[in-house]
């Protein structure tokens, strides 16, 4: 009992030893983590930090660059309005031309606009786009873009966002647009005045462009403010028109382009400032110290990495280990994946005990798989031989019954000739027949007792036919099932040209096609329509009612059994025209070994066979 459990705790040791060099390879990972990661704390924060100021200020220039370009074009659209269709025309007779290019403007523009519009200095309209029913009373005069503008001529004034509220175009909707206005000079019956241009630009346009970077969900966001702190954009305008939350937009608004620490509402944060040119709005982004904890993902990025460290640490180790204990199975595996394979190595018997054990199993089962099989083919061979042997003994007796009564007859009526050359046809017909028991011959001896039988049936019926023989001789040396014409030739007779009254015609023709052998058989007989013919071969019965009562179907059989079902008769027939049965086998060099290897059961596709070449005219 000792020396058996001294045994079992020996096989325990080396996983012992195994898990003890994992969970000290494990500790040194972590305790090696834990100190790089505190090392590293500070500065990966410092940087994290400075990092999000950097791509704050960044997207902010972007932004700006954008806002800037948008309403550089809304300043152009004012000065093409100006110069190119106010100051070159007078109202007075030209409204209908002004009228027309300001169309041309405002349709060119009208992804971005709401309205262009003309007032003089006492507030009357005196052109507008698009065409649409001023408000009553409107009161432009005291209108904030009015007033700006004509305060202060010399420049271009951008309003905050209001809902436009001069016009009424019918559909009850209220836009929210930004208003460009400025002082231009009209021409009204030859007489120059003041007046003001005003633009709407629609104010969704702006509203996307901080949409688009207003989607951290940190608590950092953008907001833009004019030069007085006005809002004009604020993630959170609603909330603060209606007095919920506030900005710290007028102290920003007297910033200048920077980065700013400021408390507001006890919260520390730092700001972004960058000022949009010709309008003096500020861009201003707000960063929330709580949202450079954001930052902190660098280290656990970096926590991740020394644990994916740690991990490929212990893959290796646990590979080293694995291999040691997986490659007695692996080259076990490789010797069965052979055997499979269809090669024949040796099984690999070695390891632990019982990978050992299951390659002695696995190497007697394919033992004696491997006899099992070998005695299958065996028996399947005898058997296949025994069917052709059956199948062929079934032709001899009939003919040579009828042969023989024949010769009888014709002995009774003293045509001795004729007795004479029936005898001496019908022993070349058995010596062929015979073959010393071989089933295989060669085409040359298969034509041979073809031509015996037609001239032993030419006499039986007095010459009612004609018999014609066109095989190329190249083919006389190839292989053949033996006695496979003969019942074709036979079934021709009866079927084909027995009946008729004189013109009879058999043709017996022979070729090589694709590397197969083609010998047919056509009689010009009565023929057969096509479900005749669909059913020559797959009605027995129909077959064994007349003829050689084994007939083409039992051709058809023998060769089958010996080449597959891709092999066999093709029978195609015309009534009252002809009648053709084909016969379709490899090709295959008449040999003494090609011979031997078809008598034993090998099919024509073994490697073994000789001169053979598939696809191939020999």
């Amino acid at each position: 009992m000792k020396n058996k459990y001294s045994g079992y705790l020996n096989k325990l040791k080396p996983r012992e030893i195994q898990s003890t060099i994992m969970i000290a390879f494990s500790m040194i990972s972590i305790a090696l983590m834990l100190v790089l990661g505190i090392a590293l704390y500070v500065r990966f924060s410092d940087m994290a930090r400075q990092e999000t100021v950097q791509s704050t200020q960044k997207l902010m220039e972007q932004t700006g660059e954008n806002l800037e370009d948008y309403l550089v074009s809304m300043r152009q659209i004012s000065d093409a309005a100006y110069y190119n269709v106010i100051k070159e025309n007078d109202f007075s007779n030209q409204d209908q031309n002004i009228q027309v290019k300001m169309n041309l403007l405002y349709e060119a523009n009208r992804d971005n606009l709401r309205n262009i519009a003309v007032y003089n200095n006492y507030g009357s309209l005196k052109a507008a786009e698009p065409v649409a029913v001023q408000k009553e009373d409107p009161n432009v005069t005291r209108q904030d873009w009015f007033q700006q503008a004509m305060n202060k001529m010399e420049n271009v004034h951008f309003s905050t966002p209001h809902i436009q509220n001069l016009f009424d175009d019918g559909t009850l909707r209220y836009y929210w647009v930004i208003s460009l206005s400025r002082v231009v000079e009209l021409t009204d019956n030859g007489v120059s005045q003041l007046g003001v241009l005003l633009v709407d630009m629609d104010y969704s346009s702006i509203s996307r462009m901080m949409k688009q970077i207003n989607t951290l969900n940190n608590g950092q966001y953008y907001y833009l403010c004019d030069s007085n702190g006005q809002i004009i954009y604020h993630p959170k305008q609603i909330q603060i028109s209606n007095g919920i939350c506030n900005e710290n937009s007028v102290v920003a608004a007297g910033y200048k382009d920077g980065i700013y620490d400021e408390r507001f509402e006890g919260e520390h944060r730092k700001v972004v400032v960058d000022t949009i040119s010709y309008t003096g709005w500020k861009l201003v982004g707000v960063i929330p110290y709580s949202a450079f904890t954001h930052g902190t993902i660098n280290i656990r990025y970096f926590i991740v990495l020394l644990m994916l460290l740690m991990v490929m640490m212990l893959v290796i180790i646990n590979r080293v280990v694995s291999v040691r204990i997986s490659s007695p199975i692996m080259k076990l595996n490789k010797s069965v994946k052979g055997y499979e394979a269809g090669e024949k190595p040796e099984i690999y018997i070695g390891g632990s005990l019982e990978i050992r054990h299951l390659g002695y199993s696995i190497q007697r089962s394919y033992e004696q798989i491997e006899a099992l099989m070998k005695r299958i083919v065996q028996e399947q061979n005898e058997r296949r031989k025994s069917e052709l042997d059956a199948l062929q003994s079934q032709i001899n007796p009939h003919f040579l019954y009828n042969t023989l009564e024949s010769i009888t007859w014709m002995v009774e009526g003293e045509r001795n000739d004729e007795a004479v050359f029936m005898i001496s046809q019908l022993a070349k017909l058995l010596r062929i027949s015979l073959s010393r028991g071989s089933t295989i011959i060669p085409v040359k001896d298969e034509l041979q007792h073809a031509q015996s039988y037609m001239n032993i049936q030419n006499v039986r019926y007095k010459n009612q036919f004609s018999v014609t023989f066109d095989v190329d001789p190249a083919l006389h040396s190839y292989c053949t099932v033996k006695l496979i014409l003969q019942p074709i030739l036979e079934n021709a007779i009866s079927y084909g040209v027995r009946g008729m009254d004189e013109g009879g015609e058999i043709r017996v023709t022979g070729r090589l096609e694709d590397g197969d052998l083609i010998m047919a058989v056509t009689d010009n007989g009565i023929g057969m329509s096509e479900e005749e013919v669909s059913l020559v071969l797959t009605d027995s019965d129909r077959i064994h009612k007349h003829g050689s009562g084994v007939g083409l179907v039992n051709v058809n059989n023998r060769i089958q059994i010996l080449f597959g079902k891709e092999y066999g008769l093709i029978i195609e027939s015309e009534p009252d025209e002809w009648t053709t049965v084909s016969i379709r086998i490899p090709a295959i060099p008449y040999t003494e070994k090609n011979k031997k290897i078809l008598e034993e059961g090998w099919t024509y596709g073994s490697e073994e066979i000789e001169g053979r070449e598939n696809g191939d005219e020999e």
